[in-house]
């Protein structure tokens, strides 16, 4: 059983590397520092099973996890952490087992016993549920069969385009398979909706103005093309652009 250990601190790490070697039946693929690093080495080693830490810098585990699900066979999960607090949100993440630091070898064997009772398919169906941890750092895309990661202060604005949303940047699009209405709910504070099929990046907005029909578009740093206002939607719009430029 292949096993990608993942904690910021390479104490931690490294006792997780020598209780594997001590049960003996499992290959470390690889060690991650945090989320991001995670989710490099689960694509190139495929790993069947994750030790992964909670509260790491920059992307944390339950990020990762979240964003682990998009892979086409994702690892089982076990977090593990010196907190108990976040044992309800990882356990919405349908997470095999969550163990306490420091990690005792009966409960770590336990756990990977369980884990390798599931098969891949299994593993995949345990996370399709989605994990609420709050605002993400960065929208995860399946491009290709690679993830590739959006960071959210990037992103202009998000627009549905039939079964998908696209997630428009200075450098370009991508698409996701999420909704429209959970990314407004996830990001309310930084997204605002213009119409019914689109959501902008208040801190990209550059102005309100007209097309040549009087239709209202909004302007956003970096993209050419500005996006239409619904009239449902305008008088919020025009009050955040002038609250923007007073």
């Amino acid at each position: 059983m292949k096993v990608l250990v993942v904690d910021d601190e390479m104490p931690a790490r490294a006792r997780l590397c020598a209780l594997l070697q001590d049960l003996g039946g499992y290959q470390v693929c690889g060690e991650a520092a945090n989320g991001r690093e995670a989710l490099q080495l689960s694509e190139a080693e495929q790993p069947d099973v994750l030790l992964l830490d909670i509260r790491m810098p920059g992307m944390d585990g339950l990020e990762a996890a979240r964003h682990l699900q998009l892979l086409e066979q994702p690892p089982a999960i076990i977090f593990t952490t010196a907190y108990n607090d976040y044992a309800l949100q990882a356990f919405e993440t349908h997470a095999v087992d969550y163990l306490l630091k420091p990690v005792r070898k009966e409960r770590l064997e336990d756990a990977l016993r369980h884990a390798q009772r599931l098969t891949r398919v299994q593993a995949a169906t345990l996370l399709e549920v989605e994990v609420q941890t709050g605002e993400r750092q960065c929208i995860c895309a399946n491009v290709r069969g690679s993830l590739q990661l959006i960071p959210v202060e990037e992103i202009r604005y998000f627009q549905a385009d039939q079964k998908y949303v696209v997630v428009a940047t200075a450098q370009g699009q991508l698409l996701i398979e999420e909704t429209l209405k959970s990314l407004e709910q996830e990001f309310v504070d930084r997204f605002v909706r213009i119409h019914r099929n689109a959501l902008v990046a208040r801190r990209y907005i550059t102005g309100l103005g007209k097309d040549d029909e009087g239709q209202a578009q909004v302007s956003l740093a970096g993209i050419a093309q500005p996006l239409e206002v619904s009239r449902r939607h305008l008088a919020e719009v025009r009050k955040l652009v002038r609250a923007l430029q007073s």
